[in-house]
């Protein structure tokens, strides 16, 4: 037993052997538990939640001892966020703009970059007055050249860690929440910097991109026959170098400028020869630029899924790098050395995070930019670390290959970043122009007032926290309230108190008090007995109530506790011997009637009926106390649930006598009634000789009457229905029967109720009325006409219901009725309204035409509003259930092939395997083997076809190679292929999907304006099938058409 439930059963002991009036002081003070021994700090483990002596654990122990001045406050060191000595600045991540900061980074440190972006004119006039800046404005940069300058200028001279990159981010109109390609970002900013750059007058500024990042290589293609050489000349910004079947920086330049072959039906055009001729083409470096940009071509196109994939290879490359060898004009230096290694952490290419490792061009130093962490590498050396050990976890995983000195290998990095080494190390100190560097001391001003603000918050901080350190020293030390005077306060409030993250808040009291507006005694376990003087200053200082003093003892809980508890107690032993009593046999048939559910409850109520006398005591009461009453309850509660009615009410008829029911009720013996009257005196009283309810008698009497009259009246409607009951010889529309010109119509509904009342007439009610006027509109017309009824293989399905005033589609079929039981029809039922579908033979040639003509008419309006809405319907549905067939050549069904990646099929394992019986026709599909042959009947054997055509009109069912998909109509094309994908492994790149012979090939629209509608069947025909199904991880990651920077400003919008 919990050491909780313990005290309660202690303070409640002396109940046993004590009556209520003769409950005392010391009593009281037991119930209350006021001289528990209090624990001790270091003994008590935590706080006892039954003992109100108990003051330790909660939550005293931070405050005692020394304390750290950093426990006062939550409150960062404002310094943290300052800029560290001979640091960078770091750049802010806006959620996946991590490719973006690493960019910036490796531009800010090319300082012939930057001194060029320094010197481009700014249009700030409107932010300048004659002294300087203006100070009611913020300055907004209006071009992208101006927030370059200003982020270099805030990446110089900032006092800050880290600055915001946003405006930046949001003048080129890029998306903060997707990760985008590194290098298209890379290629599409530089060209759109340099067309900025190109309407500069300064010829520094204005050819900076080209000086720095330009290089020319020609298209070399050679005659094998005559020699002759033709050269396309062409500007390169960097070198994309493929690195499959690669393990060095040499080999993936090598392949890049290798000679290739033009022979067969790749020969080349000589104009010199006037013919195709064998041909060898090749690159050949004219010029290379002071900065060399290599891309390792990471991220490549599978064409077996349609979008990018992760190449995870090593590649080495080294610290220097020499270009002579692969330059055609040999003269001048080409020794590089490399600047930056771009990574990508992570294993797919549409997810990840990018950081780099770039060397400061100053001081020779490297240093790793992570977003807004600044790392400097130790030795003036690359170290690539532990973004070399988050490898893709697969079964081929390689081992990193040994690097010798001055050598690195990689993984993960996509672009190498070569400068061309000089004799003389730049030195110069870049000065930032004078606007931007006020722009920067602005910025820095509101930056110092930041800190200051904060360190002042964290010292008020502190203070406080000083103080209420002070005031919980001593005043816990004068808590434990011993022989003194004392109070009670709530647990929860004293652990406010000790809480240092929450204000202190008033004493309230209000919810400990019994009816009594006293100390309730169930309260007590939530409650601390501290000293009257700890009180006095509490209340002075924080204030609240009501106070609880030795006076809110409440005497009338203590008594009504110790009487129920009595009869509690006494119950236990009554249950006991009743049960006894039930067990024995009864002498004679004097007795008491009682009910069933009455007997088997009589406990549960008892103790609910002690409660509710116990005023305010929980129900729960008992559980506390470690009763064994309360398992019991529950299992009776899960058992029955039956309604809440008093002891032997379930036996009580609606009239207050004896209920007829036999079965509900059994006799107990004089005793057995005696003891359960004690607890229940206003419990029901029925003596064995007690006659049961007059008046249920008589309504007994008279529902077996009405019940064999229904079965009379069903025996009569089976006999002259037969065919209608068993759904036989049913006529059809389709194919107009010979013997009769007229056919009438009901609806299905009334049937299907007719129907259940002829199969179980003793349970259901007779039905009187055919009911058809819901199958007409509110002006009495048709809503149907006859080719609508005919459509489909004569599938009856015209379904009806009302909604607002008019038939709308519903689950309401119609079925056609032969003259001869129409006129049965007549006699047993009420005709509100007559519906009658007529042929006549119209003309005086051979042969006649036939018309149908219906009674009422049809409704034009009516029916035209009726076709909108189904229209409508079929545009805006939501979760609705189309079907995909896979088939090769429109005739086999190809087998599934990757069932586990089945996510999206919502079929069962019985239709997984549903092959389509003979003799049905899917419309849907144009069979090889042409239409199925339907069977020539008679006008007399119009049967089976047409029951199995009506209830195949509800559900459509699947074939073999045939998933059912949950689709709605907003969603597009292409997220449907992706859920095809996950259905067949088929990639949306090898899908070629049709419905009705219509190619389905626009995936930016809905399915609702391509005319899927539910229950629609899509044909799916793969151009070939994925046996790797590993190839499709990335496929799994993108779930919608990749943008890349479509509507950015990289591309001018």
């Amino acid at each position: 037993m919990a050491p909780r439930l313990q005290l309660e059963k202690a303070a409640w002991r002396w109940a046993e052997t004590v009556r209520p009036e003769e409950v005392s002081q010391e009593h009281i003070e037991t119930a209350y538990r006021i001289w528990l021994e209090p624990c001790i700090r270091g003994v008590c483990r935590r706080n006892c939640r039954g003992n109100p002596n108990c003051l330790v654990g909660i939550g005293e122990h931070i405050w005692l001892g020394e304390i750290d001045e950093n426990s006062f406050h939550n409150i960062d060191d404002p310094n943290c966020e300052r800029r560290k000595k001979n640091s960078f600045v770091g750049l802010t991540n806006l959620g996946a703009t991590c490719y973006v900061n690493t960019f910036l980074q490796v531009w800010f440190l090319n300082l012939e970059l930057r001194q060029a972006l320094y010197l481009c004119p700014s249009t700030c006039s409107d932010y300048t007055m004659g002294d300087g800046i203006h100070g009611g404005k913020d300055y907004e940069p209006q071009t992208i050249c101006e927030h370059l300058q200003y982020l270099f200028a805030l990446l110089q001279n900032s006092n800050r860690r880290y600055i915001d990159p946003s405006g930046f981010v949001k003048a080129l109109g890029l998306d903060t929440g997707q990760q985008q390609d590194a290098q298209e970002f890379s290629k599409l900013f530089m060209s759109l910097l340099e067309d900025t750059l190109s309407k500069q007058k300064n010829p520094d500024v204005r050819n900076i991109v080209q000086q720095q990042f330009c290089g020319e290589y020609a298209y070399v293609t050679v005659c094998n026959q005559c020699g002759r050489e033709s050269k396309l000349v062409s500007k390169f910004y960097e070198l994309e170098l493929n690195i499959q079947g690669h393990k060095q920086l040499t080999d993936c330049i090598s392949e890049f400028l290798k000679e290739e072959k033009l022979e067969g039906d790749n020969r080349y055009f000589c104009e010199n020869c006037q013919s195709k001729q064998n041909a060898t083409r090749k690159i050949r470096l004219l010029s290379l630029p002071c900065t060399l940009n290599l891309q390792l071509m990471r991220f490549v196109f599978d064409r077996q899924t349609g979008h990018k994939k992760k190449l995870n290879a090593y590649i080495g490359f080294s610290e220097s790098l020499d270009m002579e060898p692969y330059v055609e004009h040999k003269g001048g230096s080409f020794v590089y050395e490399l600047s930056a290694v771009l990574i990508h952490r992570g294993v797919s290419a549409y997810s990840g995070h990018y950081i780099a490792h770039v060397k400061d061009p100053q001081s020779g130093e490297w240093y790793k930019f992570n977003d807004e962490d600044i790392e400097k590498m130790e030795g003036k050396k690359l170290q690539l670390g532990i973004e070399e050990d988050l490898a893709e976890p697969s079964k081929s995983q390689t081992r990193k290959p040994k690097c010798g000195k001055g050598t690195h290998c990689s993984r993960n990095a996509y672009m190498l970043v070569y400068r061309l080494q000089t004799q003389e190390k730049n030195h110069t100190m870049i000065q930032v122009p004078a606007f931007l560097q006020e722009l920067v001391d602005r910025d820095n001003s509101k930056f110092e007032e930041w800190c200051v603000e904060m360190a002042e918050m964290r010292r008020q901080s502190v203070d406080k926290g000083k103080a209420k350190h002070e005031e919980v020293k001593e005043l816990y030390q004068r808590l434990p309230a011993g022989a003194e005077p004392y109070e009670f306060v709530s647990l929860e409030w004293l652990q406010k108190w000790l809480d240092e993250s929450t204000p202190t808040k008033p004493i309230d009291n209000h919810a400990c008090l019994c009816s009594h507006d006293k100390l309730h005694p169930d309260k007590i376990s939530i409650m601390k007995r501290i000293s009257e003087y700890a009180a006095d200053i509490f209340y002075s200082r924080y204030g609240g109530g009501p106070r609880l003093t030795v006076k809110a003892l409440c005497k009338d809980c203590v008594v009504e506790r110790c009487r129920v508890l009595r009869l509690k107690s006494q119950l236990n032993e009554d249950y006991k011997a009743v049960n006894n009593l039930l067990k024995a046999t009864m002498k004679g048939n004097d007795g008491f009637w009682v009910g069933k559910s009455s007997l088997r409850s009589w406990r549960q109520l008892a103790l609910e009926q002690l409660d509710e006398q116990d005023g305010e005591a929980e129900q729960s009461n008992g559980k506390m106390n470690g009763s064994p009453f309360s398992k019991d309850e529950s299992k009776e509660e899960k058992k029955e649930e039956e309604e809440e009615l008093n002891f032997n009410e379930d036996i009580l008829c609606p009239h207050g006598g004896l209920s007829i029911s036999e079965n509900e009720r059994r006799l107990v013996s004089q005793e057995a009634w005696s003891k359960l009257q004690q607890y229940f005196p206003k419990a029901p009283e029925f003596p064995s000789y007690k006659e049961c309810c007059s008046q249920c008698k008589i309504l007994e009497r008279e529902g077996e009457e009405n019940e064999a009259l229904h079965k009379m009246i069903a025996n009569e409607q089976k006999t002259s229905l037969p065919n209608l009951f068993q759904d036989k010889n049913r006529p059809c529309l389709s194919n107009w029967p010979e013997d009769t010109d007229a056919l009438y119509i009901v609806s299905h509904f009334f049937l299907e109720e007719w129907r259940k009342f002829v199969r179980k007439p003793a349970r259901s009610t007779p039905v009187s009325s055919v009911g058809n006027a819901a199958l007409l509109c509110p002006h009495g017309g048709l809503m149907f006409t006859f080719p609508s009824l005919t459509k489909e293989d004569s599938k009856l399905c015209q379904p009806l219901e009302r909604r607002g005033g008019w038939p709308t589609a519903a689950h309401n079929n119609i079925a056609l009725i032969w003259p001869s039981e129409w006129q049965m029809i007549q006699k047993l039922f009420v005709v509100d309204k007559v519906i009658k579908i007529t042929r006549i033979e119209v003309g005086d040639v051979n042969p006649t035409e036939t018309q149908y003509i219906s009674e009422p008419n049809l409704c034009p309006d009516c029916r035209e509003g009726l076709l909108c809405q189904q229209q409508r319907d079929l545009r805006e549905y939501t979760q609705a259930t189309i079907y995909v067939h896979k088939v090769v050549d429109n005739k086999k069904v190809m087998k599934d092939s990757a069932p586990e990646l089945n996510v999206s099929s919502s079929e069962t394992e019985e239709d997984k395997e549903e092959a389509r019986p003979d003799g049905e026709k899917d419309p849907d599909f144009n069979q090889s083997n042409g239409g199925t042959k339907r069977q020539k009947t008679s006008q007399q054997g119009y049967v089976a076809y047409q029951k199995q055509v009506i209830r195949r009109s509800t559900r459509h069912r699947k074939v073999r190679g045939e998933k059912a998909l949950l689709v709605s109509a907003n969603q597009t094309l292409k997220e449907l292929k992706i859920q095809i994908m996950h259905a067949f492994s088929v990639a949306p790149f090898d899908q070629n999907l049709s419905i009705d012979g219509k190619i389905l090939n626009d995936d930016g629209a809905t399915l609702g304006t391509l005319g899927v509608i539910p229950e629609s069947v899509i044909l799916l025909k793969a151009d070939e099938p994925i046996a790797d199904y590993a190839a499709m991880d990335d496929v799994m990651q993108v779930c919608m058409p990749e943008e890349g920077f479509k509507g950015t400003g990289l591309l001018g919008h």
